[in-house]
Order: structure tokens, then sequence, then C-alpha cells
């Protein structure tokens, strides 16, 4: 199979669809590889160590998208990208699709298959291509908070780990899975005093088992949320329904009962937020105010540090990357049902039953495609 990588071109995203690795991988495997010149560039590969990887580099977009069979990518495909997919192409990548219509219907109409990353599951019924990318955002929200809590970026000027003689920083995260859990270690490792809500107790008993003293937890009922969210200085949220839009936990009013000067990263935003107030921003300009509290709302966190996460998530996607080239999308997910969920739209069909009820559309199976 011809794979191939453009160079992404949402709003200061940096990472890439394969690594000189992953190329390496694919072309023992008997597959051909084409990368658009520069694709590397952000996360520090060069065209150089593409092509001694045994990649051949091209010059644009238009040709990367022409030649190939299957497009790697990392980030939901742009207008201009989804003019390009023709039917029978396969595409692999992130697609967030719940909240953003335009795009699926763009995908639909294009008659090409597109598998998603985050739907991707496994035998524990985690998601294992979302996880690397969820454990990246989640260490970065709380430096992100911390640095639009600072005065000049219009927060509340307080520093998270306080000094001797002054509290630090009270910091509320929403939701106890890969994301919540990442940010609670290290907001709490700053010094931060940290309390992590969920509504699963088993989910609960795991993290108080695992990191016993370190934060603490609540049960995520209405009264504990809007009484945590009312005496924090940051509120990160890190709610997920897997391939589903984002329920909205974080209402406009608890936003007048905050601080002001108080943060809202709002992790979730790729699947449309967890708040109210939520829209997606980009690492141009990533933060405003509602009321008085200030949102970071970047869809593409990871895309800062660039070769951490291009690393990362290659590490995840390669062994579903091969599966799909060695056997081809229909083979691929009739051996493994959780690749099967990845399954988002095909031929003009939508595939995936949370985007469908997210857009109230009609949806088939996948089983039923093979």
């Amino acid at each position: 199979m011809k794979i191939g990588v453009p160079k992404e071109i949402k709003n200061q995203e940096y990472r890439v669809g394969m690594t000189p690795n992953a190329v390496r991988e694919a072309i023992a495997h008997g597959h051909e590889v084409i990368v658009e010149a520069g694709a590397g560039h952000g996360s520090g590969f060069e065209d150089g160590d593409y092509t001694e990887a045994g990649a051949q580099m091209l010059g644009s977009a238009e040709e990367v998208f022409g030649d190939a069979e299957m497009i790697v990518k990392v980030k939901e495909p742009q207008p201009a990208e989804r003019k390009r997919l023709r039917e029978g192409q396969l595409l692999f990548t992130y697609l967030h699709l719940a909240p953003d219509g335009p795009q699926t219907e763009d995908l639909l109409a294009s008659g090409a298959t597109c598998v998603a990353y985050e739907t991707i599951t496994d035998a524990r019924g985690g998601l294992p291509l979302l996880a690397p990318m969820s454990e990246v955002a989640g260490r970065l929200a709380p430096q992100m908070g911390a640095w639009t809590l600072q005065k000049a970026n219009g927060g509340r000027g307080v520093l998270l780990a306080g000094v001797p003689g002054v509290s630090p920083a009270d910091v509320v995260v929403i939701g106890g899975g890969v994301v919540g859990t990442n940010a609670a270690r290290i907001a709490a490792g700053m010094g931060a005093n940290v309390t992590v809500l969920d509504l699963s107790l088993p989910r609960l008993r795991y993290l108080d088992d695992t990191f016993g003293h370190l934060f603490c937890n609540r049960y995520a009922s209405q009264g504990a949320t809007a009484e945590l969210i009312a005496q924090a200085d940051i509120v990160i949220g890190a709610v997920l329904v897997p391939g589903a839009a984002a329920p909205k936990v974080i209402r406009r009013e608890h936003l007048s009962t905050m601080k002001p000067g108080a943060v809202i990263v709002d992790v979730a935003i790729d699947q449309g937020g967890c708040a109210e107030t939520s829209k997606a921003t980009t690492h141009d300009d990533p933060i405003y105010e509602v009321d008085g509290v200030m949102h970071y709302c970047v869809a593409n966190m990871p895309g800062a540090v660039a070769r951490t996460s291009t690393i990362a998530l290659g590490n995840a996607t390669l062994p579903h990357l091969l599966a799909l080239a060695d056997k081809g999308w229909k083979q691929a997910c009739a051996d493994d049902p959780h690749l099967a969920e990845g399954l988002n739209v095909h031929a003009g069909k939508l595939t995936n039953r949370a985007v469908a009820d997210a857009q109230e559309r009609d949806f088939i199976e996948p089983a039923a495609l093979f």
C-alpha cells in the first residue's frame, strides 16, 4: 500500500503523522511511504531523516493526497484537505466528529473510509490511541492554568504552589480518567491543593489507593461540583464520553460563583468542551474571558510539545497503521473488533453510533460492512 503523510496545517500544529522510525517499519512490511517536504520539521525530524528511512519526499500536499492510498495524519482534516480526499481512499487520524457537523458532511461526501484514533478501543475498554495525547494534555493543563492565572494574562495573580505563609492555589479536576489523573498528579506535584471529581466510585477508590494523600477526591454530585468550582482558582475540565460530545458539566451560572480571574482549562474542547462557555481557541490566541473567568480552550494542546507528542502518538498508532496497510481496512477491522470501533465513515455512510446520536444522523454498524 502507498501511505501518504502530509504536513499538518491546523494553526500551530507541529506534530506529524509518522516518525522516520514508523516509516522504516512500514517499508519493512513492504509498503511505500510518501511524505510532504517539511512535514516533520515541527517535531524535529528533517526531510533527510525520512529519505534515510526509505520515504519518498513530495513537494506538496496535493501530490501526497493525489498519490496515496492511505493518508496518515494527526489532527482532523481541515477544509482544504477534505476537498482532496477521494472515494476509496483510507484516512487514519484523529477526527473528533461528534461536535463537528461540517467535517462529518465533507467526509461523507468524499466517499473515503475514515478511521479515527480516538474511538479505537482495547480489551480493557480503554482508548489506546487517545491515551498518549490525553497524558500529554493532562500534564500540560496545570502548566497552562498556572500561566493563565498570572495577572498579566487576566488571571487572579495567584502562584500555584504558594510560598511560606501564603496558601497555594486550589485546583479542581473534573474527571478522573487519563487526562484528569495526569493533571492532578502534575498540579499536586507543583504544590497546589488538588481535588478530583468523578462519578465512578471504583475510579475514586483506585485514585485513593494509588495516590493516597497526594490529592483529594470527591464524588461528582451537582452540589459538590458547584461547591468546589466556586472555591477553585483553576478548574480543569477532563470529561470524556468516547466518541460523543462532551457533557456540559460547567454551566454558565457557575461562573458567577467563581472568583474573579479564576481559570477554566477545558481539555474536553476537542469534543465540544465540558463548559457551556467554552469555544475552541488556538495557541496563537489561547485565552478569553467570560463573566470575569479566564478560559483556556486550545483544541490541540499536545501540539505545543510536538516532539514528545509525535513520538508518543506514533508508538500507539503504529500497530494499527500496519494492520490497516498489511490487510486493508476491511480485513483488518474484521479481524480486530477494537480497530473496527475506530471506523467512523465509509463510502458516504456514518459508522459510529455516538457521532450519529450527537448529530441526529443515520448510521450503520461497522460489522455490516465486512
